[in-house]
């Protein structure tokens, strides 16, 4: 029995060995495979590479071009300035690749050039019609050094008549040392062809060996054996046409990549060609790497087959007591599988969930730099997304503040940091980062604020812009395409007249929430779970947050909604009114004492009426233009300012703008109460003293709108931050990151001061000790840093034997944010510690509390 049980035991050995090596047959013909389809597109690639190159070297050098051109029209124009042009052209230096520069004037046939010679266009053939900054280029030609050259030519234009024509010769040589040294480790061939004479003008150093017969064209076939005549054919039309052309050929036995590129819409052609075998060399090295891996894996499986017949005795001697330990432990390693599942599934879910959270401030970061990039020239638009930038920047910070210490969230310990801030700037920052992603799914975003008596508040701008943030980019993500979302301030009867009492709806008609979802939606890492909702991508800690902060605040946060009509959030917050006065001085050094509202919306006008209360305006309010201009005719004294509603004039926009300037001066401002999008806004815009005050209406925009159309600067108190200068001080800083270095350097510059930046701690340190004492008027410490950390740094200074090592202020500057980190800094010896990013401001604040200025 036992014999026969040992005959089952071989028998299922033998029978696993043969489903092993089978399995090993198939992955290795995997291997194989996947080999051969890596080898492909690798060679693929390598071609996609070789024509990038060629795009690089073809814009290089019409980059050449261009910049000969502009350099051209230049000197045209000086030229044009000179008394005697002529003179100036004969004393004008010739360079390595302007050789000579020729004036033949208006009406002559004869001119000079500044290498001391006559000078006509004959031999110039400009008939081929190539251009570069619309100046024509002339066919190649060898010049008069024996070098291959060609000629660009300009009109010269005084007093808006062409004067002359000025000739440049430019040498191809020039073009040599802006283009690679290498081109495929010296194993490809490249040329320079004047696509008119079919000349090769240049072979540039590094490109291969030059073959004697390598002149022309021609000879480039007859030289490589390229005989076929429909391939001939072929080029000759991409060389008439302008186009690029790729073909295989036999290149000295060598099978190769053949290409004539156009550039400069093909004055000039790169020709040459590429062995495949350096193409591919990539492909060849990775299928030797894959063939070396499966030959040890091979070796290794045959290996564990010998050791696995050795030890089988063995095992079979231990198995049935391994059988025993085996139930014994499968409840021990089922239960640590389920810990370890259920700490990967949290760790997971909150890394995606709070994707949405942090993308949705990027993306307005790097839409509005974007934008940026476009109105460059314009300055207020420059200014107007510079702003929005930092308030996205400022709320991204702050969620990764809140990610990082998400534990103090959940305790209970966050502080409040209270300031002023105004409603408009709310608005607008949280306009800026929600309006973009509703438009991508082409919802309609209505903003409206109503009834708010004072927007000038006190609280923590940052927090709120939280709560808002969180509310809207869920009501955007959980509302389909085409929907409607709702951001509502509502002005609430006032408890105290201390405090404004403001009431925010989020509301949208997207896919709602089941009441079961209702009953847990503001506890952390929930979400709505539906076969439509589970497409979105959504945060299990906003809601959970938003709760947190909305009730740490002394408000309180609602919510109700349906399947498939939508959702409705209410939030309740009672903000301190700040102990100040109207600014009525703004309004009389502006001479606007009457201002007159045109609106259909009595809510509107009402609105309006509360929020210029108290500042000595007074203001009259009608519902139509007709209303208006009965208004205007029996008023004598006249209106300053006059608001028109936008959404009922429709195309008569310069016809009532006309009405209302024939009752009032032609400085009267008027400004139409837009919303956010509007179509034909570019009319009112191109009118005199005319411009567009985006709604909701608040008093700080008025006044900027105000200023920016006559042109003068907001009337303001200096602030309190510029008593904080840093003009003249001269800073050590510790940062081994260049960009952070750079940034540094400049915002201190920018302020008037200058700094030395040392890459590591202990080169900080060794440029401390090496200054003379009074030198540095403050270290900017970095933390993290190679050689040597800014801990260690600073207890180094300060225990050195000189008077301002102990005096001298040391502030760390570094990312390491948390509470520790601060502690840290102190106990080494650091005065003052300051988080990244940098705050100019704040950092202005520490200095001037901790430096000593120079007398």
């Amino acid at each position: 029995m036992k014999k026969k049980q040992n005959r089952n035991g071989k028998d299922k050995g033998i029978s696993l060995l043969v489903s092993i090596i089978l399995v090993f047959c198939v992955l290795a013909l995997i291997v194989f495979s996947v080999a051969w389809k890596t080898s492909k597109e690798m060679a693929a690639s390598a071609i996609q590479n070789l024509s990038e190159s060629l795009n690089l070297i073809e814009c290089t050098i019409e980059a050449i071009f261009r910049n000969e051109a502009d350099l051209q029209k230049m000197i045209a124009r000086k030229v044009a300035e000179a008394e005697d042009p002529e003179e100036y052209v004969s004393l004008y230096e010739q360079s390595q690749s302007m050789v000579k520069l020729s004036l033949i004037m208006r009406g002559e046939t004869e001119g000079i050039s500044n290498i001391g010679e006559k000078f006509t266009e004959e031999g110039l053939d400009f008939s081929a019609g190539g251009k570069m900054e619309e100046l024509p280029i002339s066919q190649s030609y060898v010049n008069h050094m024996g070098t291959w050259a060609y000629t660009m030519k300009c009109p010269v234009i005084k007093e808006g008549k062409e004067i002359a024509d000025l000739y440049i010769e430019y040498v191809y040589d020039s073009l040599d040392k802006s283009l690679p040294n290498s081109f495929y480790n010296n194993k490809a061939m490249l040329y320079i062809m004047d696509s008119q004479s079919e000349r090769f003008v240049l072979k540039p150093k590094g490109m291969g060996e030059r073959s004697a017969g390598h002149l022309n064209l021609e000879d480039y076939y007859h030289a490589n054996d390229i005989k076929e005549q429909e391939l001939r054919n072929n080029v000759e039309d991409c060389l008439k046409s302008g186009k690029n052309i790729l073909f295989y050929h036999d290149i000295r036995g060598k099978r190769s990549l053949n290409y004539m590129w156009a550039v400069n819409e093909g004055t000039v052609y790169l020709i040459g060609y590429v062995p495949l075998e350096a193409i591919q060399q990539e492909s060849r090295t990775v299928r030797h790497n894959i063939f070396v891996v499966v030959a040890v894996m091979l070796a290794a499986f045959f290996l564990c087959c010998l050791l696995y017949f050795l030890n089988q005795q063995k095992q079979n001697k231990i198995r049935e007591e391994r059988e025993r330990e085996r139930e014994k432990h499968n409840k021990q390693l089922a239960d640590a599988l389920q810990a370890a599942q259920l700490a990967s599934n949290s760790k997971t879910m909150f890394l995606s969930n709070m994707s949405h959270d942090i993308r949705t401030p990027m993306n307005a970061v790097l839409g509005f730099a974007a934008l940026l990039n476009v109105e460059a020239d314009n300055s207020a638009k420059v200014r107007e997304y510079t702003k929005k930038i930092m308030a996205s920047g400022k709320h991204l910070l702050s969620l990764i503040n809140d990610v990082l210490d998400v534990s103090k969230i959940e305790s209970g310990k966050v502080a409040l940091s209270l300031e002023n801030f105004t409603l408009n700037d709310l608005v607008s920052s949280v306009d800026a980062i929600i309006r973009p992603t509703a438009d991508n799914k082409s919802q309609d975003f209505h903003v409206e604020v109503t009834g708010i008596k004072h927007e000038n508040l006190l609280g923590d701008e940052t927090r709120i812009n939280q709560i808002l943030i969180n509310l809207l980019s869920n009501a955007v993500k959980y509302t389909p395409e085409g929907g409607n979302i709702w951001f509502r301030i509502i002005g609430m009867r006032q408890r105290s007249s201390q405090f404004e009492h403001i009431r925010i709806e989020v509301e949208d008609d997207g896919y709602g929430m089941t009441p079961e979802y209702l009953k847990t939606i503001f506890d952390a890492f929930t979400r709505a779970e539906n076969s439509t909702t589970n497409k979105v991508q959504g945060t299990g800690l906003g809601m959970a947050i938003t709760k947190n902060i909305v009730e740490l605040m002394g408000g309180t946060i609602d919510v109700s909604s349906e399947i498939d009509k939508g959702s409705l959030f209410v939030v309740e917050l009672e903000l301190r009114i700040p102990e100040e006065q109207a600014d009525r001085k703004f309004w009389q050094e502006n001479g606007i004492r009457r201002i007159l509202v045109i609106d259909s919306e009595q809510t509107e006008c009402e609105s309006i009426q509360t929020l210029m209360k108290d500042m000595d305006v007074l203001i009259d309010t009608v519902s139509s233009v007709d209303e208006a201009v009965n208004t205007m005719q029996q008023d004598r004294e006249g209106y300053q300012l006059v608001l028109l509603e936008w959404e009922k004039q429709g195309d008569d926009t310069v016809s009532i703008v006309n009405t209302i300037r024939e009752f009032v001066e032609d400085t009267t401002l008027i400004l139409f109460l837009a919303p956010y999008v509007a179509a034909g806004m570019e009319t009112a815009l191109g009118m005199e003293y005319t411009g567009i005050l985006t709604k909701p209406f608040f008093v700080s925009a008025l006044k900027e709108k105000i200023l920016e159309i006559q042109g003068g600067r907001k009337e303001q108190a200096i602030p309190e931050e510029d008593a904080y200068s840093l003009e003249g001080l001269h800073f050590l800083a510790a940062e081994d990151n260049d960009i952070n270095a750079e940034i540094l350097s400049e915002i201190l510059s920018m302020e008037g001061a200058s700094c030395e930046i040392a890459a590591n701690g202990r080169l900080a340190l060794e440029r401390f000790e090496q200054a003379a004492e009074g030198e540095f008027d403050a270290i900017l410490m970095d933390v993290q840093m190679p050689v040597m950390n800014g801990y260690d740094v600073t207890r180094a200074i300060r225990a050195l034997k000189r008077d301002d090592a102990v005096e001298i202020p040391i502030i760390a500057m570094t990312a390491n944010a948390f509470a520790e980190d601060e502690k840290d800094a102190l106990d080494a010896g650091m005065d003052v510690h300051l988080a990244k990013p940098i705050d100019v401001e704040l950092l202005k604040k520490v200095i001037s509390q901790y430096v000593k200025r120079k007398e």
